[in-house]
């Protein structure tokens, strides 16, 4: 049967877990739906196995903490002992997961608040309608390197009335 399916969550690797959960709970306004949580390489229990079945073996352990918008979107948060701490490289024209984007209509003072506590504005703010409809959007970055966006309507509003054209 075919019908839209909806979204449930996305899992970002960051290099701090607790100053990740601080930095979308207080900037961005997320709940806190699981604090960081340690989670050891090993086979007795379900989660142990589903990730070694996920991620292989040789991880050893790592830290997870579950958040959600206020639309009940899930945000998975995982810190790995093993993995290297450097940020991501921006790539967006590799094939993969590029960005996510959250909704806010005070894209100014949200921009601000990325900023003020330690991430990026990448872009200046720009409207999809200049001087005929109040569609803007911007991307930044967390203090982590993750690349988000942010617009200030839906996005149905947003492409309904053909951003493009």
């Amino acid at each position: 049967m075919k019908y839209p399916r909806s979204f449930s969550h996305i899992g970002l690797n960051v290099p701090d877990i607790q100053k990740a959960v601080d930095f979308y709970a207080e900037v961005m306004g997320w709940y806190v739906i699981m604090p960081p949580t340690l989670v050891k390489e090993e086979r007795e229990t379900p989660v142990g196995q589903m990730c070694i079945d996920v991620f292989g073996e040789g991880w050893q352990e790592f830290m997870i903490a579950h958040m959600a918008t206020s639309d009940g979107i899930g945000i998975e948060l995982f810190s790995f002992h093993l993995k290297g701490q450097e940020a991501p490289d921006f790539q967006p024209m590799r094939n993969g997961l590029f960005h996510f984007c959250v909704q806010d209509p005070d894209i100014e003072g949200l921009t601000q608040k990325i900023v003020a506590a330690g991430g990026k504005q990448r872009m200046p703010i720009r409207s999809y309608y200049p001087g005929e409809k109040p569609y803007q959007m911007v991307y930044v970055e967390d203090p982590f390197g993750i690349v988000f966006e942010i617009y200030t309507h839906s996005y149905e509003l947003t492409y309904s009335s053909g951003a493009y054209s």
